[in-house]
């Protein structure tokens, strides 16, 4: 990975900056949101001095790209880092009604699988169509541990290596929630970047050989899912946490209040120790995190640069073993 992408310097063009944006929310995750309120979350996150955004085509069935870009494309466009994926094209559906995967839009398209070299190249066309854009620096292999390892690996894989040497994109990687996964990946090609999902976070704690390996083959991680799922998103664990996008079961719950009093004992909150605790490997580059309002969007600004004394981290860590 080259220095300007692997750089914690918040501001530098072509540095991914300790906090990133996360763009499913925008894209309609679980509930509707208004354009406006859509494009001022991205200008929020601007003017918090945020420079790195990530998209997909799967948030939304395009909908994130297209408010996303219409925010950015006004934007100098070396002062910002932007990330798509790929594997999942957009293909029109007639059959109606709303998505069935999560996102309140209409389903006008259907999500279909493909990781042919044909399919990227056009992933990444129709990508940069909505985005209105000329090009993309980050393109994500998107959960190949959901469709097919196998056939990520031994297929995508190559295909983004081969885009990276035409200067199509910059960097290359995988957005995926499994580590194990994710190793095989780094393991099997040479990847800049990991985009990894809720599974380095404060309540999980393993002995991960994925950062070992990427800071042995100079792979960066973009951490994902810090709050795992909304459950360390509050000071106060309530009863109807998330977890893994589903109700938190009662040891999760209990596990998660430990280390909320723990913060509160150290005059922090659960959410700030929560955003910030991944950052302390030396594999993460990034922190990205998701928001449906400028509150939001400020709120994780204002608790990445809040101060967490290093007691704090050693008390917390002694809980996570």
């Amino acid at each position: 990975m080259g220095a300007a992408m692997n750089s914690r310097e918040p501001g530098k063009p072509g540095s991914l900056g300790r906090l990133g944006f996360g763009g499913a929310g925008i894209g309609n995750l679980y509930r509707a949101i208004p354009d406006g309120e859509a494009l001022a979350t991205v200008l929020a996150a601007w003017d918090a001095g945020i420079r790195y955004f990530d998209t997909a085509p799967h948030y939304g069935l395009g909908l994130s790209e297209q408010r996303l870009g219409a925010v950015l494309r006004d934007k100098p466009r070396d002062e910002f880092v932007i990330s798509t994926k790929v594997g999942r094209l957009l293909e029109p559906n007639s059959d109606g009604g709303k998505d069935p995967e999560g996102f309140d839009v209409p389903a006008t398209t259907r999500r279909v699988w493909d990781f042919s070299e044909g399919g990227i190249r056009r992933s990444i066309e129709d990508s940069l169509e909505r985005l209105g854009l000329d090009q993309v620096d980050i393109a994500y292999l998107h959960d190949p541990d959901v469709h097919d390892l196998q056939a990520g690996i031994s297929q995508a894989l190559p295909v983004l290596e081969k885009l990276r040497t035409e200067g199509l994109v910059t960097a290359i990687g995988v957005g995926i929630n499994s580590a194990e996964a994710a190793l095989e990946c780094v393991e099997a090609a040479d990847l800049d970047l990991v985009m990894l999902a809720g599974r380095y976070t404060l309540l999980e704690q393993p002995g991960v050989p994925l950062l070992e390996r990427c800071v042995e083959r100079s792979t960066g991680v973009v951490s994902v899912g810090a709050y795992n799922s909304g459950l360390l998103a509050r000071p106060e664990v309530p009863e109807d946490a998330h977890y893994n996008y589903q109700q938190a079961p009662p040891e999760v719950l209990e596990r998660a209040r430990a280390l909320a009093a723990i913060c509160r004992d150290f005059g922090v909150e659960l959410p700030t120790a929560a955003l910030q605790f991944p950052l302390r490997h030396p594999a993460v580059v990034n922190v990205t995190a998701g928001a449906t309002s400028p509150e939001q969007v400020s709120t994780n600004a204002a608790r990445m640069e809040e101060t967490v004394p290093e007691e704090l981290w050693e008390a917390l860590e002694r809980v996570g073993r």
